[in-house]
C-alpha cells in the first residue's frame, strides 16, 4: 500500500509533496456540536470552511489550475465542507471525472463514515486508495454528548438511536475498506471532558479493525456551536493522549486541520490566488449541464404568495406549492403545509421531511437556521424571484437560474414582515 507520497499518511511527505480539496460536498448529515461550519471564511483553517462551492465539472477547471500553479500535488480529495457522502452523486461525479482526466493522481475522500458504505466498491474501482473517517466514539452515552442529531435514510434521527446507526455504520465501513485493501486513517477529536478517557479505547479498537494510522485531532473551539464555552486541550493533554494510544496504532501528529479548499503543502497559508480562481469557477454557468431533477426526490417546492411569482419569504409560508410531472406534463400537484412557527429549529428538520420527495427549493428568501437544517437534507435551496412556471420549467430541463438569483441578499429579518428574531 502506498503511503510514501500521501502527505497526510506518511509524516516525511508532508514537506515535499501536496494535497487539493475539491469543495464540492455542502451538506452533511450528522450534526457534531463542535461544529459551525461557514463556507467563506479566508481567515480560517479547519475542516467546514471554504471559499467557495463547486460543481464537479467547476472542480475539474479549478483543478486544473491548481496544477498549474502548485508543482507538488500528489493527492486529489474531497473533505466536504460538509460531508461527501450525504452529496454522494457530486462526490462519486467529481471522483469519475478526476480519474478518467489524471490516470496517475492519487484519489482520497474524509467523512463520517455514516453513508460511505454503498459506495466502496465503486471507491476501489476508481483506486480511491485513502480513506479518512472520523470516529469520535464507541459508546453511546459519549456520542450522545458529541452529536446533535443524525439524518439517516431521508430522516432524522435524535440521541441514542442516531448515534448507535453512526458508529454501527462507521465500524462497518472500516472493515470493507480494509477489505477492499484502501489506506485507512481515522481522526479523532479530542474534546476535554467529553472524550478524552476514552480515546484510548478507541484506538485499540482501530488497531483490531486494521486502521494504518490514528489521528488524536485537539478540538478547536467555534463561535457558535454547541461546544464554543469548551477550552482547547492542553499541549500535555494531547502529547499525553497520543502516547496511551501509540500504544495500539501508528499516531498521525503533523495535522494542520485542513480547510475544504486547502491546497498545497500541509501548513501552508491559504494561496489568495487560487482562493479567487476557485471563486470564479463557481461562477462558471457552462461549466456543469444541470441536471434535470433527482430521480429520487423528483418534485420542486415553491414558496409564493399568489401562485403566480416565487416571491415569499420561507419563514413566512404556512403552505408550500409542490410541482411535478403528472402524465409527463410539469404540473401543480399540491399545496402543501409547513409546520406549525415556534418550534425554531426542529420546524426546520421536520420540514425537510415535509419536503423529501422535493429535490429542489424555491424562495426569494431563507434564514439561516432553516437554511443550515435544510441543506442537510439534500435539497437545492435557490434564492430567486421571477415567475414560478419559467423557474420550475428551467429546473425540469436542466436550465440556469442564474438571471433569476436574487442578487442584493440581506440578514434574516430584513425584507420579510417577520419579527427580526429569525426564523421559527
Amino acid at each position: 500500500m502506498n503511503f510514501e507520497n500521501h502527505p497526510c499518511f506518511n509524516a516525511k511527505a508532508h514537506k515535499a509533496f501536496g494535497r487539493v480539496h475539491l469543495p464540492v460536498a455542502p451538506r452533511c448529515n450528522i450534526q457534531c456540536k463542535f461544529c459551525n461550519r461557514k463556507f467563506d471564511c479566508v481567515n480560517e483553517s479547519r475542516p467546514g470552511v471554504s471559499s467557495g462551492i463547486l460543481t464537479p465539472y467547476q472542480a475539474m477547471i479549478y483543478l486544473e489550475e491548481v496544477f498549474k500553479q502548485k508543482k507538488n500535488i500528489s493527492v486529489a480529495g474531497i473533505a466536504g465542507p460538509g460531508d461527501p457522502f450525504a452529496n454522494p452523486e457530486e462526490t462519486m461525479e467529481t471522483l469519475r471525472l478526476v480519474r478518467a482526466k489524471y490516470p496517475d493522481i492519487m484519489l482520497c475522500v474524509a467523512t463520517n463514515g455514516l453513508s460511505i458504505a454503498p459506495y466502496i466498491d465503486e471507491l476501489a474501482e476508481l483506486k480511491v486508495s485513502h480513506v479518512t473517517i472520523t470516529v469520535n466514539a464507541l459508546e453511546t452515552g459519549i456520542g450522545t454528548q458529541i452529536y446533535s442529531w443524525v439524518r439517516y435514510n431521508k430522516r432524522v434521527l435524535r440521541a441514542e438511536k442516531g448515534v448507535e446507526i453512526l458508529m454501527k455504520n462507521q465500524i462497518q465501513a472500516i472493515k470493507k475498506l480494509k477489505d477492499r485493501n484502501i489506506a485507512v486513517k481515522v481522526n479523532t477529536i479530542i474534546i476535554p471532558g467529553i472524550n478524552e478517557d476514552h480515546i484510548e479505547a478507541v484506538a485499540a479498537k482501530m488497531s483490531e479493525l486494521g486502521v494504518d494510522i490514528l489521528n488524536c485531532v485537539p478540538y478547536y473551539p467555534n463561535k457558535g456551536s454547541s461546544f464554543e464555552h469548551i477550552k482547547e486541550p492542553s499541549k500535555e493533554m494531547v502529547k499525553e493522549i497520543r502516547k496511551k494510544a501509540g500504544a495500539y496504532i501508528s499516531q498521525m501528529t503533523h495535522c494542520t486541520r485542513c480547510r475544504a479548499d486547502a491546497a498545497g503543502l500541509l501548513g501552508d497559508i491559504p494561496d489568495l490566488l487560487l482562493m479567487k480562481r476557485l471563486q470564479e469557477c463557481e461562477q462558471l454557468a457552462e461549466s456543469r449541464p444541470e441536471k434535470k431533477y433527482n430521480r429520487d426526490r423528483p418534485n420542486v417546492a415553491v414558496a409564493s404568495m399568489e401562485g403566480v411569482l416565487v416571491n415569499q419569504h420561507l419563514g413566512e409560508a404556512s403552505k408550500l406549492l409542490i410541482y411535478g410531472k403528472k402524465d409527463g406534463i410539469i404540473s401543480l400537484l399540491e399545496a402543501r403545509k409547513t409546520p406549525e412557527r415556534g418550534t425554531g429549529f426542529l420546524r426546520w428538520t421536520q420540514l425537510g421531511e415535509t419536503l423529501a420527495d422535493c429535490g429542489t427549493l424555491l424562495v426569494s428568501g431563507i434564514g439561516e437556521s432553516p437554511k443550515k437544517a435544510l441543506s442537510t437534507t439534500g435539497i437545492n435551496i435557490m434564492e430567486i424571484e421571477g415567475v414560478i412556471d419559467e423557474a420550475v420549467q428551467a429546473v425540469f430541463e436542466g436550465q440556469s437560474l442564474k438571471h433569476l438569483i436574487k442578487r442584493n441578499m440581506t440578514a434574516c429579518g430584513l425584507g420579510c414582515t417577520g419579527s427580526g428574531a429569525g426564523c421559527g
